[in-house]
């Protein structure tokens, strides 16, 4: 049987409502978090020089941040998933 097209809003505003506050609360700060990522990531735009163990290299500072954080996001993924197999 299907449902109203009238109905329809009232079943997802139901499910919206189901969140708790503290889903909703840690979904506004990913968000700030991503936010404020993105900003600092864009004004950093010089070219910076990069050591690496053998050698060095230029490159632009938004991609050694952005590289940064996304080896953070794996190595806390990583933890946090050995963490659980305990």
């Amino acid at each position: 049987m299907s449902t109203p097209k009238d109905k329809r809003p009232d079943l997802e505003q139901s499910q919206r409502e189901r969140r708790s506050p503290s889903e909703q609360a840690r979904t506004i700060g990913m968000l700030a978090l991503a936010v404020l990522i993105t900003l600092f990531a864009v004004l950093n735009l010089k070219e910076v020089k990069v050591d690496w163990i053998v050698g060095s290299g230029h490159a632009p500072l938004i991609i050694v941040i952005i590289v940064s954080v996304l080896v953070g996001i794996v190595l806390t993924y990583l933890a946090e998933r050995r963490k659980r197999r305990r």
